[in-house]
């Protein structure tokens, strides 16, 4: 008897003495299913989540009271360029202050495969951090970056893009046979190590040259593995409608789920085509398609200043485009298209509504003084017309050089945020305010989408709830990217965290000051660890590379 007595004394001390590594008391849990919230501690252990309760929880080793705060899963940014600047600086301020704990890289372009041709690319695109790319394979980039160590997590596509430039170049035709079996094997490899899917960005040279067959066939690969197809369709401008019928036959013919990058009608005489573009989108999922969609809460959307020229004079990469810049009767034909053609290509110019509502965003160093200055204000400065600037800013940058575009309506934004279908993103790369990563001149959703959401859209105009807007920001991603152990509050997933206060979140970044953190972000975990405590970085580098589980 005394024996059974002191078995029960040392299993009620066990009990007592059991201590968490992490445990957060007195929030409100929003769990990212859409679920009302509920108060409630919870308890981490080696990464996981070990305990949602309202009742007594023991201690922990580290312990934050989130009273009066929000307890989230971390969001999930759909479309991130952090792919690149978090070789430099793998904290990625402007990230993760944001709550952002997984980012989802690949639209078009990915880090891998890579050879030659697809490493030339890459290093024009971020010269300023002297990459060396010298991996091979998306799967050895993304555990390179895992080695390291990242405050972040990270998962990717593979890019259409990448495949046809890796075998390709830069040519407008159509693959031969052996080409596009060459392509759908370097995609096949890296989808049986764990890619998320197959990604394109038909508005840009050399993805503008694929045509929807080549993109079924290899849209079919990435479909035995239980795969995604993410498309910047073909046209979000004068072509919306047609482009979206061309991105649901690729899903439907390919049997594979679909996601839609940044959805949007650009330019004003477009505007009024979103509701149709909805319906499209809204029919077919009907159909039985699982068709979704992502945006930014935004009006002005942001890309490279090489957008702006027709795809045929870019045929050949960047260094053929600039000859046919600087030949003035190739030059004044480009001109010509730009300013009278917005048909069969995607004229940013047109959208913009010209040079006034085109921003510069980011330039090399001989140039910097343009940035932040719009493309009619840098015609007046150097006298000469809008285009002919941009074109000379284009040879001295040897193609490179971005832009902001203001070609959204504040009413469609707001109708895409309603969508129980769309999710978010940032489409950015990753900055800090200080330093070498604060040069360029960003869009402000680098710094500022998801705070801008919970604190414009949520709190200020009541657009969605609370709970409507941590599911789209992390429980619709995992759903539609089938990442099953993160996404959700409850025992056993990940502890991907962000603890914030719901009458303080604000983004702060603007377009002429782009370069400042939000507010009212307390902490942001992942996997367990700190990564932000009140409004500052740790330095821990928890990120793991998530790898999709493959289905069949």
């Amino acid at each position: 008897m005394l024996r059974y007595f002191v078995l029960i004394i040392v299993l009620f001390l066990g009990c007592e003495s059991k201590t968490y590594d992490l445990v957060i008391r007195n929030g409100m849990i929003v769990d990212g299913t859409g679920a009302p919230p509920y108060k409630a501690d919870v308890a981490v252990k080696n990464g996981r989540i070990e305990m949602i309760s309202s009742e007594i929880v023991p201690k922990g080793e580290v312990e934050l009271n989130a009273e009066h705060l929000v307890i989230s899963p971390g969001f999930i940014d759909m479309l991130s360029w952090a792919c690149g600047p978090i070789l430099y600086n793998s904290l990625v301020p402007s990230v993760v202050q944001q709550g952002i704990t997984t980012a989802i890289f690949g639209e078009g372009w990915s880090m891998g495969p890579i050879n030659d041709r697809v490493r030339s690319a890459l290093k024009h695109w971020w010269s300023e951090y002297h990459i060396d790319y010298q991996w091979e394979t998306l799967y050895d980039y993304l555990k390179l970056l895992e080695t390291k160590g990242t405050a972040i997590n990270i998962a990717s596509y593979v890019g259409a893009t990448s495949l046809r430039l890796y075998v390709m170049g830069s040519e407008d035709r159509p693959p031969t046979k052996a080409e596009l079996a060459k392509m759908k094997h370097l995609l096949r490899q890296e989808m049986e190590r764990g890619a998320l899917g197959l990604a394109s960005s038909l508005v840009y040279a050399p993805a503008f040259y694929a045509t929807t067959e080549e993109l079924i066939e290899l849209a079919k690969v990435a479909a035995e593995y239980g795969g995604v197809y993410a498309s910047h369709i073909r046209s979000e401008g004068s072509q919306l409608l047609p482009a979206i019928k061309e991105f649901i036959e690729i899903c439907r013919k390919a049997n594979i789920k679909g996601e839609i990058y940044h959805f949007k009608a650009a330019g004003k005489t477009n505007w009024a085509k979103l509701d149709s573009a909805i319906t499209l989108i809204e029919q077919a999922q009907k159909d039985g398609l699982k068709i979704t969609a992502d945006m930014y809460p935004y009006t002005a959307a942001a890309t490279g200043l090489r957008a702006i020229i027709p795809p045929w004079a870019k045929e050949g990469g960047d260094s053929v485009m600039i000859l046919r810049l600087k030949n003035n009767k190739i030059r004044a034909r480009i001109k010509s298209q730009i300013l009278n053609n917005n048909e069969n290509w995607e004229n940013f110019y047109q959208l913009a509504g010209g040079g006034k509502n085109i921003l510069i965003s980011y330039l090399s160093e001989k140039n910097r003084s343009f940035q932040g200055k719009t493309l009619a204000d840098i015609a007046k400065d150097v006298h000469k017309d809008e285009l002919d600037a941009l074109f000379d800013l284009l040879v001295d940058e040897k193609g490179g050089g971005g832009g902001i575009y203001f070609l959204m309506s504040e009413k469609n934004v707001l109708k895409k945020i309603q969508l129980p279908w769309v999710s978010f993103c940032t489409d950015e790369d990753a900055y800090e305010p200080t330093g070498l990563m604060s040069k360029r001149h960003p869009h402000p959703r680098a710094y500022g989408t998801f705070p801008r959401i919970l604190g414009k859209y949520v709190r200020e105009d009541r657009a969605i709830t609370l709970s409507q807007a941590i599911f789209k920001m992390s429980g619709l991603p995992a759903q539609v990217l089938g990442l099953t152990d993160r996404g959700i509050l409850k025992k056993g997933k990940a502890a991907d965290i962000v603890i914030f206060d719901p009458d303080k979140i604000k983004d702060k970044a603007t377009y002429l000051n782009p370069h400042q953190f939000p507010e009212g972000i307390h902490w942001v975990i992942v996997n367990g660890q700190i990564v932000v405590e009140q409004g500052n970085l740790t330095g821990k580098k928890p990120g793991q590379a998530i790898f999709r589980k493959n289905r069949y």
